[in-house]
């Protein structure tokens, strides 16, 4: 199998306020093509009911949904996965069968569910990005 020398996971602040946000972990990951690789999310809200969502961002192009705590895209479903963990405030994605393909800008996303009025939705974002050198 190959192995992929290069895969940087930097960490980017896109939005963060108050006390809603996400954290992504830095770090750089030598792997072989086949691997699975977990990007690690961790969140803090004061909602109760969160919403969080993955991203993936090819080169030029705009964010691609890839999953939240409920459903994946089809297109997806055999690809990645996510478990959101409301006691430790993670929501890990879980890459399959690594390939040099795979190599993009991966955002985590939280979106608090707002019930008073005149509250506002923020989308809190940082993204992880995989690249092959």
């Amino acid at each position: 199998s190959r192995t992929l020398r290069s895969f940087t996971a930097r960490k980017q602040k896109i939005v963060s306020s108050g006390q809603e946000r996400v954290e992504q972990s830095s770090r750089e990951m030598p792997e072989s093509e086949g691997a699975q690789v977990i990007l690690m999310c961790n969140y803090t809200t004061t909602s109760t009911s969160p919403n969080l969502f993955w991203y993936k961002q090819l080169p030029n192009r705009s964010p691609t949904f890839i999953l939240n705590q409920y459903t994946t895209e089809p297109d997806f479903i055999n690809k990645y996965s996510a478990t959101l963990n409301s006691t430790s405030r993670t929501f890990p994605l879980m890459i399959k069968n690594l390939l040099v393909s795979d190599s993009a800008v991966y955002y985590c996303a939280l979106r608090p569910t707002v019930t008073k009025t005149h509250s506002t939705l923020t989308q809190k974002l940082r993204n992880t990005h995989y690249r092959h050198t």
